[in-house]
């Protein structure tokens, strides 16, 4: 009976399965957080995109001689929201963990002293707020984690109509 116990205890069938079931759920979780940082940073690659976007549609519309007669591109900001928020699909692009705060639009006339004097500039800036990915697993562990709030901004001259 002694000599079964020993052999039982010896036998090596079926460890590397243990060993596998053992690193599984880690395995899973460096998965996961790979997946979602991805999106998040892709969600972010795609704001820098909408915001030039936009900055570039800002400058396309907008009266080139905005400084001589006077104005304001802040009528543009519900325009600019939506081309940042939608790719060119028209389908949201943003995962859960990032969202956009608001979008403005800005005007600088600078006079460079070039021909036709002062000159338009148009700046498009969009606040946005970064969640962590997984962050309730992280709760879970009774780590917490705050929020990442950031802006992107572009700015381009205004080309007029």
């Amino acid at each position: 009976m002694m000599r079964r116990h020993l052999t039982f205890w010896r036998n090596e069938d079926g460890a590397a399965l243990v060993e596998f079931g053992m690193l599984l759920p880690t395995l899973l979780l460096f998965v996961g957080l790979c997946v979602e940082g991805t999106r998040t940073y892709w969600s972010y690659q795609t704001t820098i995109t909408g915001v030039r976007d936009a900055t570039r549609y800002l400058s396309r519309v907008v009266d080139r001689d905005i400084c001589l007669n006077g104005g304001s591109v802040s009528a543009w900001d519900a325009k600019l929201t939506e081309i940042v928020r939608t790719s060119q699909s028209g389908e949201g692009m943003f995962p859960r963990a990032v969202s956009i705060k608001g979008v403005n639009a800005s005007l600088t006339c600078r006079n460079a002293g070039l021909r036709g004097g002062a000159t338009a500039v148009a700046t498009v800036s969009a606040s946005l707020q970064i969640g962590v990915p997984f962050a309730s697993l992280f709760r879970l562990a009774g780590v917490e984690t705050a929020a990442v709030d950031t802006k992107v901004t572009d700015s381009t001259r205004i080309l007029g109509l």
